[in-house]
């Protein structure tokens, strides 16, 4: 929906389903329901997953004609896209596999043109469209500096090529559209400073030498379409979990001219770690009844010297529960953004607040999407019935922005 600086949604990859039919029969149950919750009297804006198997199916015969009447029937719209995961969301074994295939993949880059084909086609006349997308990929998949050097590498090359698809695109209809990298723990990018840095040593040389020929611009120019149409997408719960600090991550952004094109509105497990050895034990189970087989929920340790010890998944920080000279934990599993106190347990909605109250008096990007995937893994006390759970998040949220 519309708000004073933007547009706010919620992201459909909530809802299980891999094919358009499935993916369109969520839509045409949910999104009536959630409208007239938070939307009655305004257009509701939709942040569209489509797998790599539903984008192809859309494009077939008149389905993408028909949900396009499907859109202006119901007094919706899409300005944002998912396409951080590939395949299977939901009912499979994710865990490290929400990164394949990677960025170094040509299945990867033909996947993201073909959903930017698709927005450009369902984006409403004037606004700016955008899709977020992996952090290139998984590090633990190269395990040695050279292996990731040359992934790196080859994830920019494939990302240079979407920024000149949407150079073109813009240049034949005037849409401005922009691919928004998402970092998160053990990513390739995994920090604010890895993507800063990422962004000038690799995609801006990259992007020099080889946009100036293929685009007939300018070294300038070539940079500027990179500013314009390669973006971050700041999603709460990741850079929480790694204490990263907002205002000096955001500042540090602005001062180098690189956009932020959403903010993922989510929110992560946290706990400080108590030096009693039975509300440490308390405190470590109360953790265990967030283990599900899903999804990697890697968690990031705090000790008293400010370091940060990363564990890969939950498992692995409960073996080391005892470990006192740890005094924090946070977790990478994503819960409702309107909860705070979860028994022993918090949640960082606080970092929310804060990014959201920044943004009331400073708005950087036009696009704000919920993002709480997990409802179906998570324990019972936090389940409530999907419709009832997004209207709430997004009113919350509504709320926080007045």
């Amino acid at each position: 929906m519309k708000l004073v600086h933007g547009h706010l949604s919620y992201c459909t990859n909530i809802h299980a389903g891999e094919s358009w039919a499935e993916h369109f029969a969520a839509l045409k149950k949910h999104i009536p329901v959630i409208k007239k919750g938070v939307s009655p009297d305004q257009a509701m804006g939709i942040g569209l997953r489509l797998s790599n198997s539903a984008s192809r199916d859309i494009l077939k015969a008149d389905q993408l004609q028909i949900f396009k009447k499907w859109l202006s029937e119901n007094d919706a719209y899409v300005f944002t896209m998912n396409g951080f995961p590939y395949g299977d969301f939901h009912h499979a074994l994710v865990k490290d596999q929400v990164h394949a295939p990677d960025w170094t993949s040509n299945e990867r880059l033909e996947y993201t043109l073909r959903l930017f084909d698709i927005l450009a086609e369902l984006l409403p006349e004037g606004l700016e469209g955008g899709i977020s997308t992996s952090p290139l990929s998984y590090k633990y998949w190269f395990p040695t500096r050279q292996l990731a050097e040359k992934a790196m590498l080859n994830a920019t090359h494939h990302i240079v090529s979407v920024a000149e698809h949407l150079y073109r695109i813009k240049e034949k209809k005037g849409i401005g559209l922009h691919l928004d990298i998402e970092p998160e723990p053990d990513g390739l990018l995994e920090t604010g400073p890895e993507f800063i840095h990422w962004f000038e040593n690799y995609m801006l040389p990259v992007a020099k030498a080889v946009l100036p020929s293929r685009l007939q611009i300018t070294e300038a120019e070539a940079i500027s379409c990179i500013k314009e149409h390669i973006c971050l997408c700041y999603d709460v719960c990741h850079f929480a979990i790694g204490y990263e600090p907002m205002n000096d991550i955001l500042a540090d952004l602005s001062a180098r001219g690189i956009r932020v094109g959403k903010i993922q509105i989510s929110a992560a497990l946290k706990a400080g770690m108590s030096a009693d050895a039975d509300l440490r034990k308390d405190t470590a189970e109360a953790f265990s009844k967030y283990m599900e087989p899903t999804y990697l929920h890697q968690v990031i340790a705090r000790k008293s010297d400010r370091s940060l010890i990363r564990y890969r998944d939950l498992p692995d920080a409960l073996k080391d529960a005892e470990n006192l000279d740890v005094e924090e934990w946070r977790a990478h599993f994503h819960v409702p953004v309107f909860a705070e106190n979860l028994g022993l347990l918090r949640s960082t909605r606080s970092d929310i607040v804060e990014i959201l109250h920044r943004y009331k008096s400073n708005p950087f990007t036009d696009h704000l999407e919920v993002e709480t995937y997990t409802w179906e893994v998570l324990p019972e006390t936090l389940k409530l019935p999907i419709d009832q759970s997004i209207i709430r998040e997004l009113n919350w949220v509504k709320a926080e922005l007045k």
